[in-house]
């Protein structure tokens, strides 16, 4: 269309919808407008107000538009192509925007000294795959914030490091097994490991969880995580430290506010740690696989969907 179509055109109507919106409820002229509607300007387009869009979704646009006529009334055109496109994972930004979230209500730390992985009992029998005796990195689920560009993505193993404020010792209730494996922290996190910050989410519930990732220098999880998550300082954040005392040895401390999700991303060798029964219950209830954010939290989102 040439410049003189354009300047007759007053308005331009869009339809956008989620692409598993099968219906598009288009609207025709004659009705009270319900999309998003923008009257004309010159190209490029811009648009009062925000078009909130969920990150990592696939989406559909048409366009229509309408031009008023020497009598008053309104042309309305046909609608444009559909055009499908998909948004993207959260940027470094935006994570550092739910990183700054995550560090208000961490609150102070506690001291531990070992990580640990709940599963059933089969898990760690030595026949369980071929590598026998090593626990193996696997795919993130897609639990968690939508947008969070480790979900289905990443490869490690999950561990968990928070204690009782009472005993300082591993709750012995679980959401994922009864039996637990239990490996010294300094074998995981010391000098040679970075440490990225991966997400802040809840449930529906009052409980928030922090996703932290420990990789090795230069390994391959490390390679996935630059450039795509925040680093956080190994000796002073607010989550989960690692810092060096004066004989040289290695103190650990996690945050005691939230519940902290560690994404080890090699393989783990059983023989570095020991594996028993623990004595409590099997909480499914606090379980997060697969588990989907609450989109309506004011405490852990930011203002770009979920």
């Amino acid at each position: 269309m040439d410049s003189r179509g354009q300047d007759r055109i007053t308005h331009y109507f869009i339809d956008l919808n989620k692409k598993e919106d099968k219906s598009s409820n288009k609207f025709k002229h004659m009705d009270v407008p319900t999309k998003l509607v923008a009257k004309v300007v010159p190209l490029p387009m811009t648009v009062r107000g925000h078009w909130f869009l969920s990150p990592r979704t696939e989406y559909t646009v048409a366009v229509q538009t309408a031009t008023k006529q020497h009598d008053g009334e309104y042309a309305v055109s046909a609608w444009s192509e559909i055009i499908e496109f998909c948004t993207a994972d959260y940027s470094t930004i935006q994570l550092r925007q739910l990183l700054q979230k995550a560090e208000a209500i961490a609150g102070r730390v506690l001291p531990f000294t070992v990580f640990y992985r709940n599963q059933q009992r089969e898990y760690f029998q030595p026949n369980r795959d071929a590598q026998c005796f090593r626990m193996l990195p696997s795919v993130k689920d897609n639990s968690g914030s939508h947008g969070s560009p480790i979900s289905s993505k990443l490869e490690g193993i999950f561990f968990s490091c928070n204690t009782e404020f009472n005993t300082g010792r591993p709750p012995q209730d679980s959401p994922y097994g009864p039996y637990r494996f239990q490996i010294q922290a300094d074998l995981l996190f010391n000098q040679n490991t970075n440490i990225y910050f991966g997400d802040f989410y809840c449930m529906y519930t009052s409980y928030h969880y922090v996703i932290v990732v420990l990789a090795p220098n230069n390994s391959k999880g490390d390679i996935f995580c630059r450039g795509k998550l925040p680093a956080l300082d190994r000796s002073n954040n607010c989550f989960l430290s690692c810092t060096e005392e004066e004989d040289g040895s290695l103190s650990f401390h996690h945050a005691q506010d939230v519940i902290l999700e560690v994404i080890y991303t090699e393989p783990v060798d059983l023989s570095l740690g020991m594996v028993s029964q623990i004595s409590g219950h099997q909480l499914m209830s606090l379980s997060t696989l697969n588990a989907k954010k609450d989109p309506s939290c004011k405490i852990c989102n930011i203002s770009v969907g979920r």
